[in-house]
């Protein structure tokens, strides 16, 4: 069954196409912004019965170099064989469409990043005839976008930055800052970018740090997220204004934090927290909430 980070690691160049020419930056080659894009179909079953599809695939142009066809492959772990799909995938559209065909391969942890940039050959050493060698984004090579004002600079650049850096710790850092930089975008730009994001972490921890995040910002109830939280009873002020709504669902999501952590939480500090009426003062909490050892630390330098 395909899972949901694996749809975001190559969904969201369909979402952004021109993602790849920035993203190339980081992979040592220089790739053109494309001056148009167009999303093809993934289907690449021949007359035999033997179904193969690529994840995504686009076919940019560009005014240097004119248009080429971009794979995109989603990889979440090494794979026997599948290196010959590969292969196979970029032989069939070289073929199909006479164009010429790239690979880029999306990974979010280093030793499958490791195992997909490896050139395969299709002949014996001495005869190579057909060489692939992906292009490979992953940890190992995409930014880490810690400073808000660079992330909405590039506002799915930094999505997928959280996505490849999902199971590094480094990934809170850059959540917190996506989600700064979200907070005055229009909700029609938002909203993508928190699904990506949320997909793109699947079932890694960062994702409860994520759904937190984009919680207490009022730009984002439109979100699927926000949807889910609200199915999980905390968003019942809502239904009350919504300035005081945003602040209780606050005050709940730091409770929430703190009690699945384990962390002891004693009515002082409950007290503390449910009364409190800045919702600037709760996200702060909240962030703290997901790293202290103690309940009470939360409120250190308040």
């Amino acid at each position: 069954m395909v899972s949901s980070s694996h749809e975001a690691m190559h969904r969201i160049f369909q979402h952004d196409p021109g993602l790849f020419s920035r993203v190339s930056h980081f992979l040592g080659v220089d790739v053109p912004t494309p001056v148009r894009a167009t999303v093809l179909p993934t289907d690449l079953t021949d007359t035999r019965p033997v179904e193969r599809r690529v994840d995504t695939l686009l076919r940019l142009e560009t005014a240097e170099q004119g248009a080429f066809l971009l794979a995109v492959e989603a990889q979440g772990k090494k794979v026997p064989g599948k290196s010959a799909d590969w292969a196979y995938y970029i032989a069939h559209l070289w073929t199909k469409y006479r164009l010429p065909t790239a690979l880029l391969v999306v990974c979010q942890d280093h030793a499958t990043a490791r195992w997909a940039q490896q050139p395969v050959c299709s002949g014996p050493p001495q005869l190579p005839t057909l060489t692939l060698t992906p292009l490979v984004a992953g940890p190992h090579n995409m930014p880490v976008i810690t400073d808000p004002e660079e992330a909405r600079a590039d506002l799915v650049l930094a999505s997928l930055a959280a996505i490849t850096h999902a199971a590094d710790t480094v990934v809170n850092e850059i959540l917190k800052a996506l989600s700064t930089a979200l907070r005055d975008a229009p909700e029609d730009i938002a909203d993508p970018i928190v699904e990506f994001t949320a997909q793109g972490l699947g079932n890694r921890p960062a994702k409860h740090l994520w759904r937190n995040l984009v919680a207490v910002d009022l730009s984002f109830y439109k979100s699927y997220i926000s949807e889910e939280i609200r199915d999980e009873g905390r968003a019942q002020g809502l239904e009350q204004g919504l300035e005081q709504g945003h602040v209780q669902r606050a005050a709940e999501d730091v409770l929430l934090v703190l009690g699945q952590r384990g962390l002891e939480v004693s009515e002082e500090v409950r007290g503390r927290i449910t009364e409190c009426g800045d919702a600037e003062l709760l996200r702060a909490w909240l962030v703290r909430a997901v790293v202290v050892s103690e309940a009470e630390e939360i409120f250190e330098g308040e």
